[in-house]
């Protein structure tokens, strides 16, 4: 079952002009990467021997004969143990991929239940509160015997996760460039971020409202460093006013919910948050459009891998869910949408 993996990669990497030899594919099998990502996990040929149940002298045997097959080191001896080399770290991380690819086609395969599965999605907060929760709930009227796992993060977490395997797609805000060029995006729709606060806060018994009058706020905000924090400050330069400062710096809807309840603070949230909080009543939308945080909302997933039946269930239902996401009022129908840029 591992020779049709190794043969995707195979061919990606033929289409990247780094083509692996017939005979590399025709070696390489499942015990390899089994015994690597033993050597790496233990630390020792010895650990990784009583693990994969086999003899030291076996395992060594083995470890030499994959590096023959690479035509490199692929871990470095050591009187402190043994440690993967640059390259060896790269095979790792390909093995673990292909590992849960395997042992996800098993799943898939021997299941009982042919609407079920598991799909792991990685989701920022601009998804997670509106857009996610509805595709979560048209697959699961669908496919009942499928497990939705949700890891909520932002994306120089979430990004490197998926790239090792261990969440299938990313559901949330499009950056406007990527550091990596084997992503691919899908935009569903646009989204803006909104000022907010608690209903008694001064600010909402005002008029007219400019960011100028919110320069010194008690502000909380994406940290630094993030997509979000960067479009606001962005937003604030282009009004010609110097970009708050952080009183707080978090996007946990918990913790930001309970601060704006506790006292007079400002924050930003992306509008399918935002219009939760305020049609239950706990916060008030300022009417201040940032133009800076228009950004797409969409679908990442690696450019290159192999989508589990799960993983494309999922992705259906994000596109068919779009279709109930509210769009934020601070909109209208003339807004000039920006995408990713290539």
């Amino acid at each position: 079952m591992l020779r049709p993996i190794i043969e995707t990669y195979r061919v990606a990497a033929m289409r990247k002009g780094n083509a692996l030899s017939d005979h590399l594919i025709a070696r390489l099998g499942f015990r390899h990467l089994r015994m690597v990502m033993a050597i790496a996990g233990t630390g020792s040929l010895a650990a990784a021997a009583r693990q994969l149940n086999m003899t030291q002298s076996a395992v060594t045997k083995a470890l030499q004969e994959t590096e023959m097959l690479f035509g490199t080191r692929l871990f470095a001896r050591t009187s402190s143990g043994t440690t993967p080399t640059a390259q060896g770290q790269v095979l790792l991380a390909h093995a673990r991929v292909m590992m849960d690819m395997f042992i996800q086609a098993a799943a898939d395969v021997t299941s009982p239940d042919p609407t079920g599965g598991r799909v792991m999605v990685g989701t920022l907060q601009s998804a997670s509160a509106v857009l996610l929760p509805r595709a979560i709930a048209l697959l699961r009227r669908e496919r009942p015997g499928l497990t939705v796992s949700v890891i909520e993060g932002t994306n120089d977490v979430l990004v490197p996760a998926m790239l090792r395997g261990e969440i299938d797609l990313i559901a949330g805000r499009i950056p406007d460039t990527r550091e990596h060029d084997h992503l691919a995006d899908e935009i569903l729709l646009h989204d803006v971020a909104c000022i907010v606060t608690r209903p008694e806060h001064p600010l909402t018994r005002r008029g007219a409202l400019h960011l100028a009058d919110l320069a010194m706020a008690d502000w909380i905000l994406p940290p630094p460093g993030t997509v979000l924090r960067q479009q606001v400050d962005q937003a604030f330069h282009d009004e010609g006013v110097p970009p708050p400062r952080g009183a707080v710096e978090s996007v946990s809807l918990l913790t930001n919910r309970g601060l704006l309840a506790a006292d007079d603070y400002v924050a930003v949230m992306p509008w399918q948050s935002a219009q939760i909080e305020t049609q239950a009543g706990r916060m008030v939308l300022l009417p201040i459009l940032l133009r800076a945080t228009i950004s797409p909302i969409g679908i990442t997933t690696g450019l290159n891998s192999s989508r589990t039946a799960a993983a494309r269930y999922m992705i259906a239902a994000l596109r068919r869910a779009v279709d109930d996401v509210p769009t934020c009022p601070l909109l209208d129908e003339g807004t000039d949408f920006p995408g990713p840029m290539a």
